[in-house]
């Protein structure tokens, strides 16, 4: 097993994982992309330029770049994986009996990397052949048997790591949910992660009845975790990560932080992200009124579940500091005014990739808060995104870190070491 882990969002990124967008984003049509999740209908070459360009630029920064794609591909070539990822995209999809039973015989036949293709970019019905029953005819030629995941560009949403401990979710949109089961399946089946502790997911075997997403974590500081709380992460799946992260000793404090449900802040990481160890990059327009309830583990009670001591809200940026050891959590703001301030936050101005402290990726289009990032001592890593962001997302929502350095240095001063 190789040794990776993070317990912070700034120490030096050594080893992300990506998914380069591929045929699902050329599923998306005027008449699907709501129900699919995505914003507009992108350039699919661009997009795919694009992403090979903040790939190279994580590379040009020493950091090791897996694709989901290939692990995916390299997972399927073991039989038991297979008959496992089959099973889980055809149960519950209504199709009936002798469609499924159709479908199934023909995955079971596909290469690896063809098996790959059909359970991310889907199956239309007009691409099922030799006859396949009454609910094949019914359908009109160009409805999804299996539908595409054209957010699996997204890859932090479906897994993120605490410590050396891997985090697969439950995704709250039943349109995302198979993404979280993809990512299951390379998590539990590819030799690369062979005997990685987990923290959610089946491997647990702890089932969740809630939801979290991974764009609601941010690892403030070692111990220190904030979970934006609201449509996407439920309360209940935040006291369930709490309460899995105290146990595990990953965790001192959470802070569960209440957001409106927008879609341009669905997420925590879309109102605010971490520059440095005592910086963030926030939202102003909405900043001001995040509040934090402060969660710690009570004294444990035999035969039952981990108490939690939950404080009374406070203003969020008071409790993270407090919760970080730090005099305080100092802030740039997206944009310059708040009209600005909310362009540039729709274009993802506040989600920003720490490859070190004080050195971030951004996507270049936004002028204003680039240039705040700089003025406040930030080295900005400028991408193109005009393609990558049409799904509502910047490079922390494409990226899920695996493994970083431990930041070191005083936290107060900002004497700290990538």
């Amino acid at each position: 097993m190789t040794q990776q882990g993070t317990d912070s969002e700034v120490g030096r990124l050594r080893t992300v994982l990506l998914h380069r967008p591929g045929p699902e984003l050329q599923r998306l049509t005027p008449r699907n992309n709501d129900a699919l999740l995505f914003d507009a209908i992108p350039w699919v070459a661009r997009a795919q330029e694009e992403h090979d360009a903040f790939a190279a630029a994580l590379r040009e920064h020493g950091v090791e770049v897996l694709y989901l794609t290939d692990l995916l591909i390299e997972t399927l070539a073991e039989e038991e994986a297979r008959d496992r990822a089959i099973d889980t995209a055809l149960t519950g999809l209504g199709l009936g009996e002798t469609l499924r039973h159709h479908l199934a015989r023909a995955l079971r036949d596909a290469s690896p990397d063809q098996l790959a293709g059909h359970l991310t970019a889907g199956i239309r019905n007009d691409e099922v052949r030799n006859g396949a029953g009454l609910v094949s005819s019914l359908l009109a030629p160009d409805d999804f048997l299996i539908a595409p995941l054209p957010n699996l560009l997204f890859t932090r949403d479906s897994s993120f790591w605490i410590g050396d401990r891997v985090a697969v979710t439950s995704l709250a949109m039943p349109a995302r949910r198979r993404e979280s089961q993809l990512t299951e399946l390379i998590y539990t089946s590819h030799p690369r992660f062979a005997g990685t502790p987990r923290l959610l997911g089946a491997g647990t075997g702890d089932p969740m009845d809630g939801h979290v997403e991974g764009g609601d974590v941010l690892l403030l500081a070692p111990g220190v975790i904030a979970l934006g709380v609201g449509e996407r992460t439920t309360p209940a799946g935040a006291e369930h990560l709490a309460r899995q992260a105290f146990e595990a000793g990953l965790a001192h404090t959470v802070l569960a932080v209440p957001i409106a449900q927008q879609r341009a802040t669905m997420h925590l990481d879309t109102i605010c992200t971490l520059v440095d160890v005592d910086r963030m990059v926030v939202y102003p327009n909405v900043v001001d009124q995040l509040q934090a309830y402060v969660v710690t583990p009570g004294e444990p009670i035999p035969g039952r579940p981990l108490p939690l001591e939950v404080a009374p809200p406070r203003p969020f940026l008071e409790a993270a500091a407090a919760a970080m050891g730090i005099d305080r959590l100092h802030h740039i703001d997206t944009g310059l005014d708040p009209v600005q301030a909310e362009r540039e936050q729709w274009d993802d101005g506040n989600n920003t990739l720490a490859l070190a402290p004080r050195l971030v990726v951004g996507y270049e289009r936004n002028d204003a808060t680039n240039a705040a990032l700089e003025s406040a001592g930030i080295e900005v890593v400028a991408i193109a995104g005009s393609e990558l962001g049409s799904g509502r997302g910047g490079p922390r929502c494409m990226s899920c870190p695996i493994d970083r350095d431990p930041v070191t240095g005083h936290p107060v001063t900002g004497d700290a070491a990538g």
